[in-house]
């Protein structure tokens, strides 16, 4: 789409300007799963704060919707735990995010 980040442009003419809003959000999904997937081999402290394994009190009200949670669902894997797990073979989280970018989103 190559819109520059400083450029004051509201939603609904960025989603009228694509091609669909469902392309907006596969190609938002693909970046987020590559990202997710190059994070979560590098054990750093990236790794721990996308997990929520860091020390500290949960704060007050509804929980918020993570990132990992959307990409599970996208991606069609019954948990999160299970997606973490599939992203230390680097050959299939990149089929399973063709494969989820073929059959689109849920």
């Amino acid at each position: 789409m190559r819109i520059p980040w400083i450029a004051k442009k509201p939603n609904d003419t960025v989603l009228i300007e694509t091609k669909t809003k469902r392309a907006l959000i596969i190609k938002i999904r693909k970046r987020q799963a590559t990202f997710l997937g190059h994070i979560k081999r590098r054990e750093r402290q990236e790794h721990l704060v996308t997990t929520g394994m860091f020390m500290g009190r949960r704060g007050r009200g509804r929980l918020r919707e993570k990132m990992t949670d959307g990409l599970a669902f996208w991606l069609g894997v019954g948990s999160t735990v299970e997606m973490i797990k599939m992203t230390r073979e680097h050959d299939v989280w990149r089929g399973m995010i063709a494969n989820a970018m073929r059959h689109g989103t849920r």
